[in-house]
């Protein structure tokens, strides 16, 4: 898998079970969410339709990542998420970067669109994700994290879809 490499899984959980405890209180269930189904992601990786990118610094220390699945039969939107940088990376445009890659693919491959499930609260997420053209389409008292948060469902659709 392109961006793979040793121990990446490790450090995509940490840094979001790092954030999210400390900034948001999440625990246990919340990691061992990410944990395995980031994992069956990278083992069930379909290159060409899902995508993934990962940016280290010079000493190999994991500053952000990015996923997205492919549409499925069940879902017919690609769906972002592990979407993260680290503490010392937010605010140097580092997460722009790597959600043009993203929707980059999402277009280049003509997916009739994306989504991504957060939480109310993530001010700054939530305008990245706007300058990109995600709208928010769903709000609920379901708590996927275990953290206590409501959740919000956001989509980004493509006006020239070829799928």
């Amino acid at each position: 898998m392109p961006g793979y490499r040793p121990g990446l899984i490790a450090d995509i959980i940490r840094l979001h079970a790092e954030y999210y405890a400390r900034d948001w209180g999440f625990g246990l269930p919340f990691e061992a969410k990410v944990a395995g189904e980031l994992s069956a992601f990278m083992r069930d990786f379909r290159p060409g339709l899902d995508f993934f990118a990962a940016q280290d610094d010079d000493n190999g220390r994991l500053l952000g990542t990015i996923s997205l699945e492919g549409p499925t039969s069940t879902e017919p939107l690609a769906h972002l998420r592990w979407f993260i940088t680290s503490d010392g990376a937010r605010g140097t445009g580092l997460g722009r970067r790597l959600m043009d890659q993203a929707m980059a693919h999402v277009d280049s491959k003509g997916f009739p669109g994306v989504y991504l499930t957060t939480f109310a609260g993530l001010g700054p997420a939530r305008h990245l994700y706007e300058s990109f053209g995600f709208a928010l389409v769903a709000e609920a008292e379901r708590d996927q994290w275990s953290g206590g948060v409501r959740e919000q469902r956001f989509e980004r659709h493509s006006p020239d879809a070829r799928i």
